[in-house]
């Protein structure tokens, strides 16, 4: 299925209440963001009023892991602010701009209040790996989305373009790190999430 006939499927549902609630699902490094992106452009094009909202804003920072003892796991679903993160999706159906913090990778921050749905958009796309996790509070999502698309490109590929972000961003003891937390949050996207409206195995086109 290509771009332009997932846009149909999407403006064929109207919003409800207020927006439409797009959801791209995927492990680390499965092209969520071009994805996104992608489909935001193609509906902008059409003349849809269209944003993009990723889930990583809510990364929990890495002082608050240190506490928890859990900075070896991050970007597992323990280490985000799930409850925020559903309170935000919540708002998104409300008439009025929401506002939600941006993770800044080359420093690994969040940073508060760096993005806006103006309140005049109809159809937001969200992108993140947990969006239809089988685990509260992720679970809660499931009925809030108009429509989801989960990217499932082949495990090779994934560690591939994992080895290339890490190299990019001069990450010490990658492969590691990709043994020991990234491959294993793969595995629970993969594993754990409920079933999407379309399954992409391939970048569309």
């Amino acid at each position: 299925m290509t771009l332009d006939e997932i846009c149909a499927q999407v403006l064929a549902h109207p919003p409800a209440p207020h927006r439409r609630l797009v959801a791209v699902i995927g492990p680390p490094a499965s092209g969520k963001s071009t994805v996104a992106q992608a489909l935001c452009a193609r509906l902008t094009a059409q003349g849809e009023e269209c944003a993009v909202v990723p889930m990583d804003g809510f990364h929990l920072d890495d002082r608050l892991l240190q506490i928890d003892g859990t900075q070896n796991r991050k970007g597992a679903p323990h280490t985000f602010d799930a409850p925020g993160f559903l309170r935000m999706v919540k708002a998104l159906q409300s008439r009025d701009a929401v506002v939600y913090p941006i993770f800044d990778r080359g420093r690994e921050i969040a940073i508060a209040g760096a993005g806006r749905v103006p309140a005049t958009c109809r159809t937001v796309v969200i992108e993140g790996n947990y969006l239809l996790l089988n685990q509260a509070p992720w679970s809660e999502l499931h009925a809030l989305w108009t429509y989801s698309i989960a990217l499932h490109p082949p495990m090779e590929e994934l560690v591939q373009r994992l080895k290339d972000r890490w190299a990019l961003h001069g990450k010490p003891n990658a492969q590691a790190w990709i043994d020991t937390n990234d491959v294993p949050n793969i595995t629970t996207v993969l594993t754990n999430s409920a079933p999407a409206d379309i399954i992409w195995t391939e970048t569309p086109t």
